[in-house]
């Protein structure tokens, strides 16, 4: 190595940090080109270091639907009966029907701020609005593809972008209803959003394109088989077994349950992130946990959705792997889905520290080491801060009072139970420092825009 790349390596010093061992001391990291060079344990600061207090690798979030963040608060009304995720889908059909390209790089610019200020440094993009106002195709298939790269682009974050493949309305290749017109494609106008997808993502770096089947009810199975071909080799990421009725429908349709079916009749493995998989009996989440798919959990939305609690229990006790996404972003926070994780099994149970993985063990460290390691796996990267990977890391402030007094694991259950987002200082991606004292350095100019652009979807 030459003097000028010794001057161009950046050095992060930190009295905490949590490493894939555990949370080591004086811990040096060596950045080069946007990746960890090296990286030194009980070792002590050096002239020109940077110093700062706690750093924890930056969490993956496997599922998001960038453009919901801007219908936050619009589907709070009670209606005249019976409100569930069926209603909140109307709403969320009528929202998304004046949105232009420019208004989705707005509306996931924003979302994507929120996320690195939150501590996700990655997203995963389950991307189904495809077509123009009105259900019209674009000349380029991947047009409104190419505004979530360019929102991906503007707030830093690290992206893997999942086309989704969305044909049918219902189990048995049920006809499209006119408010889903903006998402249906077929296989072969598929094919050639892939090819887009993966030419816009191409500028921005470490990027990854997955594909997506929507859901059960939106592919039909000669589809699913089809992708087998036209994804190989790709993260695939389905939306299963979050509503009751959607177990219902796909017993009237095929004599067997969601993720029954899908482990009966796809190759399922560790390429696979099953997003929700809330309703499964305890047969169905042994083989999912075998099965070496991730679970993709979305607390906040599930909870806002009333979609039910994901059995993990029995999920965890067979080997299962999970991660967190933030969904339909209606709140972006770490802190929050880890611990409206472990709050929503302790209500089930009736019980504490339900996620911890056995007597003495830290909840908060487990359940976010979990979701760093699923998550990163679901989105095809590694997680964790080791030599070569990415340096992507949250910087908590030791000053805050909720973490006043703690070390090691002991500053993870606090930041999730106690501190939450308000203890992030310093987010940084690719050694690249985007947030600063919890805020993104191009937030005001981030805001002004999806504030004019809400004001116009909204009017």
């Amino acid at each position: 190595m030459n003097s000028a790349q010794q001057t161009d390596d950046l050095h992060l010093f930190f009295d905490h940090m949590l490493l894939p061992a555990g949370f080591a001391r004086g811990v040096r990291l060596t950045i080069r080109d946007g990746l960890i060079a090296a990286v030194e344990s009980d070792a002590a600061p050096r002239p020109g270091d940077e110093r700062h207090g706690c750093g924890v690798p930056g969490m993956p979030n496997l599922h998001s639907h960038a453009f919901q963040r801007g219908m936050a608060g619009l589907a709070e009304r009670r209606g005249p009966s019976g409100d569930s995720f069926w209603t909140w889908r109307e709403v969320m059909y009528r929202f998304l029907g004046r949105m232009t390209p420019d208004d989705l790089r707005a509306v996931a610019a924003l979302a994507y701020m929120e996320m690195l200020e939150g501590g996700f440094t990655r997203v995963g993009e389950f991307h189904y609005l495809h077509h123009d106002i009105g259900g019209a195709a674009f000349a380029d298939p991947a047009e409104m593809s190419r505004a979530i790269v360019a929102a991906a682009d503007e707030s830093g974050i690290a992206l893997t972008l999942l086309p989704v493949l969305y044909s049918y309305a219902g189990f048995g290749a049920q006809a499209p209803q006119p408010a889903q017109m903006r998402f249906v494609m077929d296989l072969d106008r598929y094919a050639r959003l892939l090819d887009g997808a993966d030419a816009a993502a191409r500028g921005l770096p470490d990027a990854i394109v997955g594909i997506a089947p929507h859901s059960l009810r939106a592919v039909s199975p000669d589809q699913l088989a089809a992708l087998a071909g036209i994804g190989a080799g790709r993260p695939v990421h389905i939306h299963i077994a979050e509503q009751v009725k959607e177990v219902a429908d796909c017993l009237d349709w095929s004599g067997q349950r969601p993720v029954e079916w899908l482990l009966g009749h796809a190759a399922v493995d560790k390429r696979w992130c099953l997003v929700h998989a809330t309703h499964m009996t305890p047969d169905e989440s042994e083989a999912l946990a075998k099965s070496g798919a991730i679970a993709g959990l979305c607390p906040i939305t599930e909870a806002n959705l009333g979609d039910g609690l994901f059995p993990a229990e029995t999920f965890l006790a067979a080997g299962g792997r999970f991660g967190v996404g933030s969904d339909s972003n209606v709140l972006i926070d770490v802190s929050e889905e880890l611990r409206l994780l472990e709050y929503g099994q302790r209500l089930l149970h009736r019980g504490r520290n339900m996620l911890a993985r056995g007597e003495g063990r830290s909840t908060g460290a487990d359940i976010y080491a979990a979701a760093v390691d699923g998550g990163a796996a679901a989105l095809g990267v590694t997680g964790g801060l080791t030599v070569g990977a990415p340096a992507d890391i949250v910087g908590l402030d030791l000053s805050h009072p909720s973490l006043a007094g703690k070390a090691g694991d002991a500053l993870l259950d606090a930041y999730v139970f106690a501190a939450g987002r308000s203890a992030i200082d310093s987010v940084w991606r690719r050694g690249e420092r985007l947030v600063e004292r919890g805020r993104h350095r191009q937030r005001a100019r981030i805001i002004e825009r999806y504030a004019a652009t809400l004001d116009r979807l909204t009017a």
